[in-house]
Order: structure tokens, then C-alpha cells, then sequence
């Protein structure tokens, strides 16, 4: 007789990952994405990512370097995330062109290293000179850029994180060398430096180079390495979140990120009670306070405040793809360690509905922003043209989705994520064998292949998503008596045997989930998928990007928001009143839902599936006596804000990463930060902005400032010539105030190539700023 054996006590196992090797998928939309990833990733030419590292050590390229983000001063860091890539790629398919590429690039990268003699390997634009000033003590640190470089301390981090990966999942023994040898430079190179300098260079963006001297620490056991790790640990970070408290709001948030997987793994190594709580308390109030239904968080790149989603709403720049490639890392860490599939339910939501939807499933083009603005779209990449951080991340993306499907203790095996593939335990002589119709995921079979008859536990994890009364489990056709527990697994002990079959029955529902600031705009889930509606494909500009700076954002035109479809609830049984597309997989309609009428005939289904559209993921909501007068509100505010845009001819954020490098922001003594949860920037010398104006049609500079601040004298300048001397006392109001100033039509018609320079400079003994926005305009 078969009996259940779910505890009195939920049973919490501890777990651990199998190797990525062990799991191979089965068809399904992710093993079309790691297919279609390959592709992509094979189309570049591995000279020209080694190129900037050839040139560096004073060696002849075999092919010249390539453009975007590649040749503007980023260089080098694909040539890490390749590194990463194509041990993914061996580790989960076994791919053979994959290894004599990944071997190919090491000897490359071990040539460079030997050149310079000294353990140094690097791609960045005249690093060495850079990283001997820093060695001297000369540091000059912005949030985006150290001694004058684009971010080397991020860029350098995805070379070490390429080497170690490719050791740990390839085993190539060279790479573990290359690594060493780099880390003991680096070490090197700091050593005199002390501990406020460091933490001075740790303004700048640095990714995670305190979990990758963790791991150079356990891979050799040397402590100088885990001393190392600390040292690079950001200390005005941290500090917060060992007192569990939230300062993220204005934080560019994949700038934090990598920092607290870094807090996460020294914790783990050293013992460290008080930084595993830290990061965990990061990643909860991430992911329940500043999280979106698809598993993304921030909008232009940063942290907004926890209750205020409104630029989510408003913006082209929604979450970024490598926000949740680095909280699905961080997810991974915490559920190895505490063993709850609370990380795995987050896991879950952001790997199908963000990281799956990432990727152009005909052409593989990658994704930086996914808009969260009803009705506006997103950009892909193409392969050999655009190198963003997000390319370089996303090609990791689609090569790992085994690691956490099943996890083990020492005995057992567990099911985590509902996706068709295979399992070979080869310590236990073990195969599982997954099916299902993805993403109908309402019945999974999971085929148990044992070499001989043996007594174990196999677990299926209880989602969030279902009604644990309607988890039904069968082995070999007879229901299997056990309780459901969402959060906790549900207990298969029993003799197996060869080809005895599980078939799990998890009915998905149809649900909503609001913003977390609780404003009334919804997004439609059925299960653990995010249901979307394409809405139109007219004005997709950019959509396959070029290689422009900027070539990530949507710029096509936004359209208005009270224009939008929305969603008509009058009572807690909404959700009926979505059916289901008869004859169309996971695809839905809701006619007396949506309004208005024109609106009918749109089709609900998993965001993934949707590309090369415009979009919309969340519903404005409202009673049938709301509706139209939410709708006119709206049109009011959105009539503003489309005037201001179409009056605008070029604007700069200060203190925000991307705008401010697109714009050549330029500084001596300057500094940044937030205040009533804008940036800001403002300087003790003068910063100043490139601003476009190539139809010559601007006629005045909008700046916006606070209006408390006061003391501060300064001269606002536009191609050396000065348009305005500023004294702000505190007189303008407790707000933001917006001035404009006008442009001499001389100036604009004598600008070369349409370029205005917009310099901020300070009167003597003063400071020029605070500024909190520039735009030109028409």
C-alpha cells in the first residue's frame, strides 16, 4: 500500500544544486532559447573580443576590436561574459565548438598575461597607466567611472568571473592559473592602499568583485583572498543593510546587486551570520517592495521609491534584464542556504516572464529594458553590432535554466521548476525524466529510472501559484495520499523501480497582482505567467538596435495613456470573467472586462510570447462609475507630459548613469546623489553635458533645481559662452522649480554639428548646483 509522507511538521530538506552537467533540457521553449543562444553566441569572431586585450599587452590584434560599448571605453567586457557563456554552453550541452572556443580564448588570454609579466590581463583603454595611479594612492572616483575610465573595476569583474567559471564549469586548468595569477596582481596592486581609499574606489561600479575573491578564496584556501574579498566589500552599502534598514530609493540598482552577492558568498564562506542576513534582508525588500509582476525591478537603471511605481508606469526605461539576472544569482545563494522555496516561487516568476521573454525567439536579439508603460515596446539586439551590459549578461541567461530544477540532499532528489528535461544522478545511478506541454503546466509527468529497485524520497515543490487542494498526485496511475503544502515540498517516499511514473496535476487559476505601492494598475496572471496583450505594431523605431550609444531604448513616440485599454472591475469575481480561447493553448480573452469596446477582440497570453509588438502588462483598473473620470484625469496629465515631450528636443537626468555617459558628462569636483527621490549633481568646480540640437531649432535650456538650496552662485554656460549667472538663496519654494533660460539664435546656428555644450560652473568659494534636470527645447 502507497502512503503519503508529508510530516505533521513541513519537511525542509537540506539541499543542494546539481551540477549544470547533470541536467540536460528537453524540448520546450527554453531549449529553443539555448539552441537559438548558441546561434548567436557563435556568430562573433573570438579574435575581435580579443582584441582590446591583445593591444593592452602590447601584442598585435588578429582582428581589429569591436564597436558600441566594445570600442568606447567598455572594452574588454564581453570578452568576460563570452568567457562565461561558452562554459555555460559546455556544462549544459556538452558542446564541443563551445570548448575549442572557450580553450582558444584562455591560451589567448594566458599570452596577454605572460606579455605583461606582472599577473596583469586586462582590456581596458590605457588601464595599465590607470591602475598605476591607483597604485600610487591617486584615486578619483564617480559613481560610473574611476581616473577617468568607463567603470574598469565592473569591466575587469567580468574577466575574473569568466575565468573562474570557466574552471569550475569547464575545468579548464588554465583559466584556474590565469585567475590566480590575476587575483595575486590585484591583490598587488592594493596592498598599500588603505582601507578609506578603497572604499573611495568602491564608489564607482565594480560589479561583484567581492564574490569572486570569495571564490578564488575557496577554490585555493588561501585567506589573503577572503581578506581581500572584505576589503572590497562597500562598506556604505552594507552598513544599512546590517541594520536592516532600506536605503535603495535613487541606487542604480545593478550596481547594488552584484555588491550584495558578493556580502552573500563571504557570509557563506567565513561564517558570517550578520552579512548572510544582510543580503537576505536586501532581497526581500527587492523583491516584495520594489519588484513587478514579470520579476524586474528599478526604471532608468535606478531604485525608485517603494511608493511611487508611477515612473514605472511613465517610462520607456522599465527593468533592466540584468537586475534579475543578478537577483536570480543572489535567489540561488539564499535558497541553497536557508532551503526556501520562497526563493524558488521568485525564481520561478522572473525566469518565465522576464529572463524567457528576453530573447527574440527568432532571431535571439537580446533585451535591455522591458517597458512596463502600456502600449510602448522593447529593442533587441544583433549579434557583432551592440555590446550592452545586457548582451553580455544575456548570454548567460538562456545557457543556464537547469541549474535549479532539481536540487538533492544526500539521499533524495526534489523537483523545483516545471520544465521538460532530463536528470542523470550519476553518483546514485539515477535518471528523472520531465515532461510536460510548457507552459501548460497543469499536468507534469516525471518518469523515475532507478539502475536498481531503491528507497527514496522524491519531492515536488508546492507552488505559490496553485491551491494546495488541488495538487493531485499519481504513481504509476494510483493517487498518492499526502498533503500539499504551498512553500514546502510534497513527499514521494517509496521502492522505486524502473520507468515508475509520477503525473502531477497543479491547476493554474487566474489571479491579479497590483504595483506593490498598492496604485490601482494590475497585472493578469494565470499560474506563474504573467498574461499580456499585444496591442499594435505601428512606430516600432529602433526595434532592431543599431549601435548607436543609446540604441537600447525604445524611442519610438509614447502613447498616451488614457488611450489605453483598462481593465472594469465592479466585484471580487472579476476573474471569471476571462475564458479561455477555445482550440488556443494558455490564451484568453475578456470582453466585459476590458474596455472600451474597440478593445474586445484582444487576446491574453504569456508575456514571453509576445515580441515585435506593442504591448500591455499592466491594466489601469476602476469601478464602472470610475472609469471615465479616471480616463479624463489621465488625459489631462498625459496631455502635459506628450507636450513637454514634444517640445523637447534633448534632456539629460543628472547623477543617472546612462543619460549622463550618452550625454559626454564631463567634471572636476563634482558630486551626485538624491534628495526627494530625484538625482541630482552639483560641483565645487563646474561638470558640464553634450546636447543635441542637429535641426538647430532650440530656443531655451530648462534646468530644474530644489528650491531650499541656497549659497550656491554659479554661471550656466552654452558653447563657452555664458547664458546666465545663477544665485540660488533659498527664496524658489519648498519644491522643484523649473527656469528657463533663452538661447541667442546666434549660438545655435554657429554650434559645429549641432552640438551644445551645457557647462555649470561655479563662482569662486561657491558650488554650481544642486541641478536635478536639463532639457533643451523647442
Amino acid at each position: 500500500m502507497m502512503t503519503g509522507c508529508c510530516e505533521e511538521k513541513p519537511f525542509r530538506p537540506d539541499v543542494k544544486s546539481f551540477p549544470l552537467s547533470y541536467v540536460r533540457l528537453l524540448d520546450s521553449p527554453f531549449k529553443h532559447a539555448e539552441e537559438l543562444n548558441e546561434k548567436y553566441v557563435m556568430a562573433h569572431d573570438p579574435d575581435r573580443i580579443l582584441a582590446p586585450f591583445l593591444i593592452d599587452a602590447g601584442l598585435k590584434p588578429k582582428a581589429q576590436g569591436y564597436g558600441n560599448w566594445e570600442g568606447s571605453g567598455l572594452n574588454g567586457h564581453f570578452g568576460g561574459h563570452y568567457l562565461t557563456s561558452l562554459s555555460l554552453m559546455i556544462a549544459s550541452t556538452g558542446s564541443e565548438e563551445a570548448r575549442k572556443r572557450l580553450d582558444y580564448m584562455v591560451d589567448q588570454l594566458a599570452r596577454c598575461q605572460k606579455a605583461n609579466g606582472n599577473g596583469y590581463v586586462g582590456g581596458i583603454p590605457g588601464g595599465q597607466a590607470m591602475w598605476a595611479e591607483i597604485a600610487k594612492g591617486n584615486i578619483n572616483a564617480g559613481n560610473f567611472s574611476l581616473n577617468g575610465k568607463w567603470v574598469p573595476l565592473y569591466n575587469i569583474h567580468k574577466l575574473f568571473a569568466g575565468l573562474r567559471d570557466a574552471w569550475l564549469l569547464a575545468q579548464n586548468k588554465k583559466a584556474k592559473e590565469v585567475l590566480i595569477n590575476l587575483t595575486d596582481w590585484f591583490l598587488n596592486l592594493t596592498k598599500n592602499l588603505t582601507d578609506d581609499q578603497i572604499q573611495k574606489m568602491l564608489v564607482s561600479e565594480h560589479g561583484g568583485l567581492n564574490e569572486v575573491f570569495a571564490d578564488v578564496y575557496d577554490i585555493t584556501g588561501n585567506e589573503n583572498y577572503l581578506k581581500l574579498a572584505r576589503r572590497f566589500s562597500h562598506q556604505a552599502i552594507l552598513r544599512p543593510l546590517l541594520q536592516q534598514k532600506d536605503q535603495l530609493t535613487g541606487l542604480h540598482a545593478n550596481t547594488q546587486i552584484p555588491k550584495v552577492i558578493g556580502f552573500m558568498r563571504i557570509g557563506e564562506l567565513a561564517h558570517d551570520t550578520a552579512w548572510i542576513n544582510a543580503a537576505d534582508f536586501f532581497w526581500n525588500t527587492v523583491v516584495q517592495n520594489r519588484t513587478v509582476s514579470i520579476g524586474g525591478n528599478s526604471t532608468h537603471e535606478h531604485f525608485h521609491a517603494v511608493d511611487d511605481f508611477s515612473s514605472m508606469i511613465e517610462s520607456r526605461q522599465g527593468p533592466e534584464t540584468c537586475n534579475t539576472y543578478n537577483m536570480l544569482k543572489l535567489s540561488k545563494q539564499l535558497f541553497l542556504f536557508k532551503n526556501d522555496l520562497k526563493y524558488i516561487d521568485y525564481y520561478e516568476q522572473a525566469l518565465y516572464n522576464h529572463i524567457l521573454s528576453s530573447q527574440h525567439p527568432l532571431h535571439g536579439g537580446l533585451v535591455y529594458f522591458t517597458s512596463m508603460r502600456p502600449r510602448h515596446y522593447r529593442v533587441y539586439s544583433r549579434p557583432e553590432q551592440t555590446f550592452w551590459c545586457c548582451v553580455g549578461s544575456g548570454i548567460e541567461n538562456h545557457e543556464k535554466y537547469g541549474e535549479l530544477i532539481y536540487a538533492h540532499d544526500d539521499e533524495n532528489v526534489y523537483v523545483n521548476l516545471f520544465i521538460p528535461s532530463i536528470l542523470h544522478w550519476k553518483e546514485k545511478q539515477l535518471k528523472l525524466v520531465q515532461e510536460n506541454h510548457f507552459p501548460d503546466i497543469d499536468k507534469i509527468t516525471i518518469r523515475v529510472e532507478p539502475q536498481r529497485k531503491t528507497e527514496f524520497v522524491v519531492g515536488i515543490r508546492c507552488p505559490a501559484w496553485t491551491r494546495p487542494e488541488d495538487m493531485n498526485v499519481l504513481v504509476n496511475g494510483k493517487a498518492f495520499k499526502g498533503k500539499a503544502i504551498p512553500g514546502h515540498y510534497f513527499l514521494i517516499r517509496r521502492y522505486w523501480e524502473k520507468n515508475d511514473v509520477i503525473e502531477v496535476h497543479l491547476p493554474m487559476h487566474t489571479y491579479g497582482k497590483f504595483l506593490p505601492d498598492g496604485s490601482p494598475y494590475l497585472s493578469l496572471m494565470h499560474g506563474p505567467f504573467v498574461l499580456a496583450a499585444t496591442t499594435d505594431t505601428s512606430d516600432l523605431e529602433g526595434l532592431i538596435a543599431d549601435d548607436s550609444r543609446m540604441g537600447h531604448v525604445a524611442h519610438g513616440p509614447l502613447y498616451p495613456l488614457d488611450e489605453a485599454p483598462m481593465l472594469q472591475i465592479d466585484g471580487p469575481d472579476w476573474g471569471e470573467q476571462i475564458v479561455p480561447v477555445e482550440g488556443r493553448g494558455l490564451t484568453f480573452r475578456a470582453p466585459e472586462l476590458i474596455v472600451p469596446d474597440r478593445f474586445d477582440d484582444l487576446l491574453l497570453k504569456p508575456f514571453y510570447m509576445i515580441h515585435d509588438a506593442r504591448y500591455i502588462v499592466y491594466w489601469r483598473t476602476g469601478t464602472s462609475q470610475e472609469i471615465d473620470s479616471i480616463r479624463d484625469a489621465m488625459e489631462r496629465h498625459e496631455k502635459e507630459l506628450l507636450l513637454l515631450e514634444q517640445r523637447t528636443i534633448d534632456e539629460v537626468a543628472p547623477g543617472e548613469q546612462q543619460p549622463e555617459a550618452e550625454h559626454n558628462f564631463k567634471g572636476v569636483e563634482t558630486e551626485s546623489g538624491v534628495h526627494q527621490n530625484r538625482h541630482w549633481r552639483h560641483a565645487l568646480r563646474w561638470f558640464s553635458y553634450d546636447l543635441k540640437d542637429t535641426a538647430r531649432e532650440a530656443r531655451l535650456l530648462r534646468v530644474t533645481y530644489w528650491g531650499r538650496d541656497r549659497g550656491r552662485n554659479f554661471d550656466i554656460l552654452v558653447n563657452n559662452e555664458k547664458i546666465a549667472t545663477v544665485n540660488l538663496d533659498g527664496s524658489l519654494g519648498d519644491d522643484f522649480v523649473e527656469i528657463d533660460y533663452p538661447l541667442p539664435k546666434g549660438l545655435i546656428e554657429k554650434a559645429h554639428n549641432g552640438i551644445l555644450t551645457v557647462k555649470f560652473q561655479a563662482r569662486d568659494g561657491s558650488i554650481a548646483g544642486g541641478i536635478y534636470y536639463v532639457r533643451l527645447m523647442r
